[in-house]
């Protein structure tokens, strides 16, 4: 009779599905943005719902499906309770980003999915709403972090030269997205 055995892949991945409080760091930044590191994590509060998220999303090369379910719930438009695919690239830049803060403290998630009701309801209050905004794609996040300036904030995510990064000095927060490589803002 043979024993069921576990490959160390799947063990892992059951591991990383699961909320992680103390994952170990990589490398000061992920594997796609300074080839070093073979996980991926993102560590985000969100005060709307009051929900945090500490998640392992990416092993040895593979996103973890769980894990990115997960993450695109916690991310989700919550004025309608509606969820997206957030883009991985996305992911991996915030993920990068934080690692290269090196600091302990999630992001607050300001905005990740936004459904085009919401964008629509927004740009009427603010003229800094795009009207095809990439937090329709999924593609997008505003996010800010205890113990770290905008600035700070904008300079880690443009080091990883991977996307767009706009800097809302005066409303506090960084927004990072996985288009074009831009930068706007003070």
């Amino acid at each position: 009779m043979t024993k069921p055995t576990m490959t160390r892949r799947a063990l892992l991945g059951a591991f990383a599905a699961t909320t992680v409080t103390a994952a170990p760091y990589a490398a000061n930044a992920f594997g796609i943005m300074r080839g070093a590191g073979d996980i991926r994590r993102i560590h985000m509060h969100s005060a709307r719902t009051g929900e945090t998220i500490d998640m392992i999303y990416w092993i040895d090369g593979d996103y973890i499906r769980p894990a990115l379910e997960e993450v695109n719930y916690f991310m989700r438009d919550w004025r309608i309770d509606a969820a997206h695919d957030m883009d991985t690239r996305t992911l991996d830049i915030m993920a990068a980003s934080h690692n290269l803060l090196d600091t302990s403290q999630p992001y607050l998630l300001l905005s990740g999915y936004r459904s085009p009701q919401t964008n629509a309801m927004l740009r009427a209050r603010s003229s800094g709403v795009a009207r095809n905004s990439l937090h329709m794609q999924g593609q997008a996040a505003d996010l800010r972090i205890d113990g770290r300036s905008v600035g700070q904030v904008s300079r880690a995510a443009l080091s990883c030269n991977a996307g767009g990064v706009g800097r809302y000095s005066g409303s506090n927060f960084t927004h990072m997205d996985c288009g074009p490589v831009r930068s706007w803002g003070r």
